[in-house]
């Protein structure tokens, strides 16, 4: 696992936009799922739309019966998040749906500048399958059973993720 003085960055300390935000939306997703791909590309349109005002946290709930290379993908996020290049990787991802084997999340890693000698083994060796794990067993105890799934602080969004109801349920929470 890690050395003594390794601290490890997990999802749940991942934020995008603005830490100090009063919005927290968290969303579960699968790099394999076109859903939470189209899903990526509303929360990118809503950070723009509510810049400043909302921060984003992606945990990863891979589909492993359906996906089975979810699993890695999502790995390859945590390691990039390591060097702090969370985004780069998860938009590498979703880019590439069709591949995401360990040769591929290799390359990936190597296009954003990932510096980690040891990515690869780590990813063979399964370094950081715990933290994905513990983002699948949180999803689980919040009641998420498909990806894309949304939280607006803290309560579910029920019902098909659209852009308009993501807004509405932000408006709603900054009393708009």
């Amino acid at each position: 696992m890690l050395g003594k003085n390794e601290t490890l960055i997990e999802s749940k300390d991942i934020i995008i936009g603005n830490p100090a935000a009063e919005v927290m939306i968290m969303a579960f997703i699968d790099y394999e799922s076109r859903k939470s791909a189209e899903a990526n590309e509303m929360v990118k349109k809503i950070l723009t739309d509510f810049a400043g005002r909302v921060k984003l946290n992606f945990r990863h709930f891979p589909l492993m019966r359906i996906h089975q290379k979810a699993l890695k993908a999502a790995e390859a996020a945590v390691a990039a998040a390591q060097e702090g290049k969370f985004l780069e990787m998860h938009e590498m991802l979703f880019a590439n749906p069709k591949h995401l084997g360990t040769i591929s999340l290799k390359s990936y890693a190597k296009e954003i500048g990932i510096t980690n000698k040891s990515f690869l083994n780590d990813l063979v060796n399964g370094k950081y399958g715990v933290y994905v794990q513990d983002d699948l067993k949180y999803g689980i105890r919040l009641g998420v059973k498909e990806v894309p799934a949304f939280f607006i602080n803290g309560k579910k969004l029920e019902g098909e993720i659209t852009q308009a109801l993501l807004a509405e349920s932000i408006k709603s929470v900054l009393n708009q």
